[in-house]
């Protein structure tokens, strides 16, 4: 069995860099696409960073089963984890990385509790997180305060998870998730 990284946390709080930078410095880890029916933005990638498909095309996919885990994280935009895409790095015989929503980290936690690491990363304050949000530039005032709002929500999930992860300053928190990883992929049996 292959093990799964889950790295997830409220939006801003820097999942996705720490989880390129696991990227980066593992080798047999490979990044599991998501699918999303949110607009693509200018520096994304097309099977990349997402599969951008239709609201129409996921609902068809939900209907056949043929997500790991799904989420309508915010008012028709819609998340998830195909089967397909977790095969296919299986079929290769390397390990999983996921940059997921905190309750899709969940549900793929719960479908495979022995062989993956939850890893949930925090902000260091709700006014960081805030800071961090506005400087995108990504976000237009209602979407800003739609995502501080899940981002409260999220919060509440952290003790679910097996470890985590203050981004406070962006150094330690990448050598923190190098440790924690390495620890975790060098381990016969993972036992939370």
């Amino acid at each position: 069995m292959s093990k799964l990284v889950i790295v997830t946390a409220p939006s801003g709080a820097g999942k996705t860099t720490i989880v390129r930078h696991l990227l980066s410095t593992f080798d047999q880890l490979v990044f599991s696409v998501s699918a999303t029916t949110r607009s693509k933005r200018d520096y994304e990638v097309e099977g990349k960073d997402y599969y951008f498909i239709s609201q129409e095309a996921f609902r068809q996919h939900i209907a056949q089963g043929d997500f790991l885990e799904w989420e309508e994280v915010y008012d028709n935009q819609f998340y998830g984890t195909l089967k397909s895409e977790v095969a296919r790095i299986w079929n290769a015989h390397l390990q999983i990385i996921f940059d997921i929503d905190v309750k899709g980290a969940l549900n793929i936690k719960k479908s495979y509790p022995h062989d993956s690491l939850a890893i949930f990363v925090k902000p260091p304050s709700a006014e960081v997180l805030y800071q961090r949000l506005k400087g995108r530039q990504t976000e237009t005032p209602e979407s800003l305060q739609k995502r501080l709002a899940r981002a409260e929500e999220e919060l509440g999930y952290k003790d679910k998870f097996d470890h985590v992860l203050v981004n406070d300053t962006l150094e330690h928190a990448l050598e923190e998730s190098e440790r924690v990883v390495r620890d975790f992929l060098n381990e016969k049996l993972w036992r939370p």
